[in-house]
């Protein structure tokens, strides 16, 4: 299981998204109530970057239709979005933010 450093702590504020890569993955990384929570960054209904949405209530909203996912389970929350989106483990070590790697889950 390959643990990859994406951030510092001190690089999001509650209720902000990054986007960050992971091994080749696009990753959008969420900090919500002072923990952190990653999903694959684009939306499940069209091709649009949820780093690029807004984050409210523990979830993302899709800049494009403005479909939610809950940024902890990744459930799609209303139309126009159906399918969920892929969560990602993360961990904090101290001041450091790490995603486990899409390829080692």
């Amino acid at each position: 299981m390959e643990w990859i450093k994406v951030a510092g702590a001190q690089e999001l504020g509650d209720d902000e998204v990054k986007a960050v890569n992971v091994a080749g993955h696009r990753i959008a990384l969420y900090r919500c109530d002072g923990e952190f929570f990653a999903t694959d960054n684009m939306c499940t209904h069209a091709e649009a970057l949820l780093s690029e949405g807004y984050v409210e209530d523990g979830c993302i909203e899709c800049p494009l239709h403005q479909g939610r996912f809950d940024i902890r389970t990744g459930k799609a929350m209303c139309a126009p979005v159906t399918v969920d989106v892929r969560t990602h483990a993360v961990k904090q070590e101290g001041d450091d933010i790490y995603v486990r790697s899409p390829d080692s889950q």
